[in-house]
């Protein structure tokens, strides 16, 4: 009988090591579907929670924050778009990129947790920043993510115009940060066990076996 395993992943709609890190998480479970079963939740994190609806040119973000070259983001962007690219993802990752506010789409995967679609959303919007790169602080571009994901696009706007879940993200976000994460993406197991960064799958099915043996 596989064993049930809570995982909470502490992340950010605009972290490009977050995708891998969950599509590595993922094909991890697929591999060990005989020993666990998961119920993923998602939880808030803003890599910056201070940037303008209208975002910012990721070079110049970069640039400014890190002190990259303009070829030293290129290269680390190239290094990404391999990554992803081995698990399925397509990352654009372009010069022309926009760093995006990511706070109203935490607001809506809130509410996508309560409507049983948290982890359809988290692909759909995924998809639309990295590979389509939408803005994802637009209203428009978070209602048509919240249909691919198969949610009501209405009361999707509703959730968004209303600022409905803005207290509860503020205090999951008060909370991871209280439990000493600073930094995405970071996997939690069953409340316990600490997976940090975009880690390949043979790194998260190791640990998934390991829980699953010490639980038998």
């Amino acid at each position: 009988m596989p064993r049930p395993l809570r995982i909470n992943i502490v992340s950010d709609v605009a972290c490009p090591w977050c995708v891998i890190g969950l599509r590595g998480l993922e094909e991890a479970l697929g591999r060990t579907r005989d020993v666990v079963t998961a119920d993923i939740r998602f939880e808030p994190f803003e890599l910056n929670p201070d940037m303008p609806p209208e975002g910012e040119n990721m070079v110049e973000h970069i640039r400014a924050k890190y002190g990259a070259t303009a070829e030293q983001s290129a290269a680390n962007r190239a290094m990404i778009r391999e990554r992803a690219a081995a698990l399925g993802f397509t990352m654009t990752m372009s010069d022309t990129m926009r760093i995006a506010n990511t706070f109203d789409a935490h607001r809506l995967l809130h509410w996508a947790g309560l409507e049983g679609r948290q982890q359809a959303l988290k692909h759909a919007l995924f998809e639309a920043y990295f590979t389509d790169e939408r803005n994802v602080a637009d209203a428009d571009v978070l209602v048509a993510a919240a249909e691919k994901a198969g949610l009501d696009g209405e009361a999707a706007r509703e959730v968004l115009t209303s600022g409905r879940y803005a207290a509860e993200v503020r205090e999951a976000e008060r909370l991871w940060r209280a439990r000493g994460i600073d930094a995405v993406p970071a996997v939690i197991l069953d409340g316990r066990y600490l997976i940090s960064g975009g880690q390949p799958p043979e790194a998260f099915e190791q640990a998934l076996r390991r829980i699953a043996a010490m639980a038998a």
